[in-house]
């Protein structure tokens, strides 16, 4: 999988990329993440992408012309199954969408920032909008970092042991079970016997009955 973050500032996330699971798909080659800085498309000396909001109030807008002459200069390299936008106001992310967005080849990711981006960049370009949560951020790029994370781990390979991905919270829309490892005993607490039994099916009887009693304790509306 390839993706490409356009970013005002792309340092941001620089560190996520660099560090762990990412770091170990782009080294074997399964995954490369290009970061791409908005402000080489700016205009002047002080490269300016932002402008003031037609019809006035508080905040800056990011202007059409940097942004499109980057989306066509990219797009001009290769096709994009996506061209993604993270905003506040875009469809939430979840397991699913995560699911359908690995089989992908090729995205295309625009980080937001001050008050978004000019509508007509989202009515020209954009072919799918999400966000990472009802909140506001300072901008787009934790927002993308998040995003490239939970698709990294779904492409295969990249985990040591990939059945790990699709025992992880939301994949069968329930909340993972409570996990232990050693001691057994910790302060007077016992693992539970099951575990301990070796009894393939007992155990996963076991886990899918926590995971249904978490799930209907924390996150009902899932069970839905």
């Amino acid at each position: 999988m390839h993706i490409d973050i356009i970013s005002l500032i792309p340092e941001l996330i620089e560190s996520p990329l660099n560090h762990s699971i990412l770091k170990r798909a782009q080294d074997k080659n399964l995954l490369s993440v290009r970061l791409v800085s908005l402000r080489d498309y700016g205009y002047g000396n002080y490269k300016q992408v932002d402008d003031y909001a037609f019809g006035g109030g508080a905040g800056m807008v990011l202007m059409c012309e940097p942004i499109a002459k980057c989306i066509r200069d990219l797009q001009s390299e290769r096709e994009y199954d996506e061209v993604i936008y993270l905003t506040p106001d875009g469809d939430r992310l979840n397991q699913p969408l995560l699911n359908q967005m690995s089989m992908s080849k090729n995205l295309l990711m625009l980080c937001g920032h001050y008050k978004g981006i000019d509508q007509r960049i989202r009515d020209m370009f954009i072919t799918r909008e999400i966000s990472i949560g009802d909140y506001v951020l300072s901008g787009g790029e934790l927002g993308a970092a998040v995003l490239v994370d939970a698709l990294g781990r779904l492409i295969p390979g990249v985990l040591s042991d990939e059945t790990s991905a699709l025992t992880d919270s939301f994949q069968d829309n329930l909340l993972a079970p409570p996990v232990y490892t050693r001691p057994r005993n910790f302060e007077g607490m016992e693992v539970p016997e099951v575990l301990l039994s070796g009894n393939t099916k007992k155990i996963e009887a076991w886990r899918y009955d926590q995971a249904l009693k978490v799930t209907e304790k924390r996150r009902p509306d899932l069970l839905k």
